[in-house]
């Protein structure tokens, strides 16, 4: 697997998104089936692992990570997040989003960081976080006092580098001016992209790009006709079965080019990606070894730069239907 530099961290070009592996996001999903997968991810070279402590029901998702990584640490990069899975008992603040449910509850109070942190080391079993992230900027809380409370983690060596999710241009910079920041984690794929400014500042700044969902939660595969009992997608504008009609249709040149080019369109999905930046990783997620495997070989691929023009030209006559998630 190619690797890149998010700050001064090397990680795998293409990682592995473990949100997918929890109940609840394309339906069920046993535990002996989301390690089985999780481990296949590791093996093809995918040994950027990406959590949080917000996804599953009681950190569901971090302590399946924990129990897959058993006797494997030393071979992973492991990320997580906090600031939406808040403590009992204390306040939380809205952030809008534009799925069905309208926001999310966060709260990033730097006294609660150290036990966020803390808590999530005890859901991963182990001994500190290779990259740990502010989920979602807490509207009541300055983003350098957040930062500054995540040095403090760096200093005491509970977590190794500081990353910040979902976050514009000037959120960055004034983070980046407290304790440098190793990424910026935000939404970006054929079918969402990302702010120029924040790019453009993120370059300036030497801050690596993690693009979270690459494949568009799954459409990019260019596999989903409907969705499924349990679908977390039924939030999404995009998914309603109207858009999701009209936008596989305006999806088609891309399936096509895809095809074309003996790749898949996740493949070719991903390829793009890592060919718009050298500090741009993805983290797609999978419940399946054989696409897993599939979706880490686009490390490999290097696209031509008459195939990227045509990807370009298709993508901008692709007006999607609905909203993301921001």
């Amino acid at each position: 697997m190619r690797t890149r530099l998010l700050g001064s961290l090397q990680v795998p070009a293409i990682g592995f998104g473990a949100m997918v592996l929890s109940p609840g996001v394309y339906g069920d999903i046993d535990d002996t089936r989301a390690e089985t997968a999780l481990k296949a991810a590791l093996d093809a070279g995918g040994t950027h692992v990406d959590t949080s402590d917000a996804y599953g029901v009681n950190g569901h998702n971090e302590r399946l990570v924990g129990r897959a990584l058993k006797g494997r640490r030393d071979e992973v990069v492991l990320a997580t997040k906090f600031g939406l899975a808040i403590p009992e008992g204390e306040p939380s603040r809205s952030h809008p989003v534009g799925y069905a449910f309208n926001e999310l509850r966060v709260n990033a109070d730097p006294r609660l960081i150290r036990g966020y942190a803390e808590r999530s080391l005890r859901n991963l079993d182990t001994d500190v976080i290779d990259l740990y992230y502010l989920h979602y900027p807490d509207p009541g809380v300055p983003i350098e006092d957040v930062t500054g409370a995540m040095a403090d983690l760096v200093r005491d060596g509970l977590i190794r580098h500081v990353g910040l999710s979902n976050v514009t241009a000037a959120q960055l910079r004034a983070a980046h001016a407290v304790h440098p920041v190793a990424a910026v984690q935000n939404e970006w794929s054929m079918w969402r992209p990302l702010d120029p400014d924040l790019l453009a500042t993120a370059r300036e700044l030497g801050v690596g790009i993690v693009a979270w969902s690459p494949l568009g939660n799954g459409f990019l595969t260019g596999t989903v006709q409907s969705l499924g009992e349990g679908d977390f997608r039924h939030n999404a504008p995009r998914f309603s079965a109207e858009n999701l009609s009209a936008n596989n249709d305006r999806y088609a040149p891309i399936r096509t080019l895809a095809a074309m080019l003996g790749i898949s369109p996740a493949q070719l999905a991903l390829a793009w990606l890592l060919h718009q930046d050298e500090h741009v990783v993805t983290i797609p997620g999978s419940r399946t070894p054989a696409h897993i495997a599939e979706n880490l070989s686009a490390a490999d691929l290097t696209l031509h730069p008459d195939t990227l023009a045509r990807i370009d030209e298709a993508l901008a006559g692709f007006e999607v239907t609905g909203g993301t998630l921001l």
